[in-house]
């Protein structure tokens, strides 16, 4: 299958094309900003891919409230190009790498929530999500092009930036073994967030490919909520010297829904899928590559290992 992957260079983006191309599938990169219309068509023209996958985005819930606009510009124009180019080089079908963050706050009894569960996100970015949402049903809708939605929950593992929780925590840990701290910092642990492996999702991307149903939307999800907390004390036990965590109030959101956990039965039903790497290993692997990140500033000339006044935010949770 000849396959175009927006996105490609991203944290997500790398392992996709790992997958694809491990199971035979000639793959195709698109360099362009999303925003260049133009550019975009030229790569889809040159590939024209049996299947699409885009998931190049603005993903930093963070940042999205300092730069809405932008967010919305990348997010919902962007997917706009994306799929204009797509049905223009007669791609056969777009799986859309859209979040859980479309749901916003929802109820404990709506728990794990399903594709039925209306859209009603708090952040800037899951409100850019849910209208690029709204532009793939119009093409699919309207245009006649096949198109699926694939709803990601929390996922992580080894290449994560540290503008995200886990990689964040994991990048803490990493940077005190190297320079002797003890004290890990730390935003909202009460937080609970459905936790699925990078290595799990890209492969439920390439069967919703395959076997997905045109229009619709899929949660990409354990169905399991894990607490922040549970993450930082599994990350602190697997340091090299003891360590602590500690409260920062600058860590915190300005908006954090407390619980987030999602159902993947259609996804299973659809394709059956189920995830396979157990969280341990997870964390051991985002660990490690942080140690050797951590390591390699350390040894670039001009470089050192990253302080702790000197880390990145808390990270999103996404």
């Amino acid at each position: 299958m000849r396959t175009l992957v927006t996105g490609a260079t991203g944290f997500v983006g790398r392992h996709l094309v790992a997958h694809l191309a491990a199971v035979g599938d000639e793959v195709a990169i698109s360099e362009a900003e999303i925003t260049e219309p133009d550019a975009l068509e030229a790569d889809f023209d040159g590939s024209r891919p049996d299947a699409v996958y885009h998931l190049a985005a603005q993903a930093d819930v963070q940042a999205s409230f300092t730069d809405p606009a932008a967010t919305l510009r990348v997010n919902v124009e962007g997917t706009f190009n994306v799929l204009a180019a797509a049905r223009r080089a007669g791609a056969g079908r777009v799986v859309v790498i859209s979040s859980a963050d479309v749901y916003g706050k929802v109820g404990p009894e709506c728990l794990p929530v399903d594709e039925s569960c209306a859209m009603l996100p708090v952040t800037p970015y899951g409100a850019s999500k849910a209208a690029a949402e709204m532009v793939c049903l119009q093409a699919g809708l309207g245009r006649g092009l096949d198109v699926i939605r694939a709803r990601a929950f929390n996922h992580l593992g080894p290449g994560q930036s540290d503008r995200f929780v886990a990689a964040a925590l994991a990048s803490r840990v990493a940077a005190n073994e190297r320079n002797g701290s003890q004290v890990v910092r730390v935003g909202n642990l009460l937080a609970k967030r459905d936790f699925t492996d990078v290595r799990d999702v890209v492969r439920a991307y390439r069967l919703l490919a395959v076997n997905g149903e045109s229009g619709e939307a899929y949660n990409v999800c354990s169905g399991a909520a894990r607490a922040i907390s549970e993450l930082a004390e599994a990350l602190i036990a697997r340091a090299r010297h003891p360590m602590r965590l500690e409260a920062d109030g600058e860590l915190l959101r300005p908006v954090d829904v407390a619980e987030v956990s999602g159902d993947p039965s259609k996804l299973h039903d659809a394709t059956g899928w189920r995830p396979e790497v157990p969280l341990e290993q997870t964390l051991d692997d985002l660990l490690d590559f942080w140690r050797c990140r951590t390591a390699d500033l350390s040894d670039t000339p001009g470089g050192s290992a990253t302080a702790e006044s000197e880390l990145p935010s808390w990270g999103d949770s996404q």
